[in-house]
């Protein structure tokens, strides 16, 4: 047996499907049922059933699933710990974080992160926060970029970001006009929401009160959709400053504050308490912690949220700008 067999055994199982695993392990069909046949034969008993539409374990596959998993488990740690031998981060990332945040928040953090260590290679797993915060706790990410708050007694959670929630509308929207739009002012157009997530919680709890007079003409899935549908002034939105920046300097969009409390999206890093982080997940933590604490500016829209720019626009919006530490108190809607 090798690692290759072992690794499309467990494939194989996950999938339900020989098919379905050749696609994930590169392989075709018919050399994925090979190296389960070579498995077989080495073990002396079937190990999955393919009577049925889905392939399933038998008992003898369930009992060497659990030997495969353990096996699995201890090759990457031992990657891990040859890869730490030395002082230079090397290996695999396992990094775990939401679309949006994906798309513009960890740029910058893995550009920083990459030009500093050119020998790891990261792996990125794409999902909503409570299936990363599940990850975490089992093991199966080295760290997660989540929306806060956060509760789970294994994970030290640090608050690393936060960027202004604010109103977006089209040029041809009459709200364009204002500085600032109270929420009575909003629930009169057309609403354009995401159909889950983080904000979705903080803008249902923002409307409770107006829930007889709101206009919700689309529930969208992406931020991207949101972003191209208030620009066609099929509706109005809010969304975090950052995600706004290049439609608003491409006059595609317009930001415009929302009269009341403050609210905000906020970001924190999340890994286990008790694992002993590896030199490429305490080199990241570091390039992070470096990051967040630069200002991010709340008010310009050109650069809030963007670790990069955020000093220089500090200083070019002296006595204008409202500039916050990634940590710093602020309110928002609980």
């Amino acid at each position: 047996m090798d690692f290759d067999q072992l690794i499309t055994f467990l494939e194989v199982a996950r999938q339900g499907s020989f098919s379905r695993a050749g696609e994930k392990v590169f392989r075709s069909q018919s050399a994925v049922s090979a190296q389960i046949r070579q498995l077989e034969q080495e073990y002396g008993d079937r190990l999955l059933d393919r009577s049925g539409k889905t392939v399933k374990l038998t008992p003898a596959g369930q009992v060497f699933h659990e030997y495969a998993l353990r096996m699995k488990k201890l090759r990457d740690e031992s990657l891990v710990a040859v890869a730490d031998h030395g002082h230079t981060p090397r290996g695999t990332l396992l990094v775990g974080a939401n679309e949006a945040t994906c798309l513009y928040v960890l740029p910058e953090v893995f550009g920083e992160y990459c030009r500093k260590y050119p020998d790891v290679q990261i792996s990125i797993y794409r999902n909503f926060t409570y299936k990363i915060v599940e990850k975490l706790e089992n093991g199966s990410l080295d760290v997660g970029v989540l929306s806060l708050p956060v509760q789970s007694a294994s994970l030290k959670v640090q608050a690393i970001y936060r960027d202004r929630l604010m109103l977006m509308v089209s040029p041809k929207n009459p709200l364009a006009k204002l500085k600032s739009a109270h929420i009575s002012d909003v629930v009169k157009h057309p609403l354009l929401l995401p159909k889950t997530g983080h904000t979705r919680r903080l803008l249902d709890k923002l409307f409770r009160e107006y829930n007889t007079e709101l206009k919700v003409r689309m529930e969208l899935p992406s931020i991207g959709m949101i972003k191209s549908f208030v620009a066609a002034d099929l509706g109005i939105s809010l969304i975090s400053a950052a995600f706004a920046r290049d439609e608003v300097a491409a006059g595609r969009v317009k930001l415009v504050e929302l009269e009341g409390p403050e609210l905000w999206r906020e970001l924190g890093l999340a890994y286990r308490r008790d694992r002993t982080l590896s030199v490429a997940t305490k080199t990241f933590v570091s390039v992070v912690r470096q990051l967040s604490a630069r200002p991010v500016c709340s008010a310009c829209n050109r650069c809030s949220g963007n670790f990069a720019r955020a000093a220089r626009c500090r200083a070019r919006h002296a006595g204008g700008c409202i500039a916050t530490l990634a940590l710093s108190s602020n309110r928002r809607l609980d």
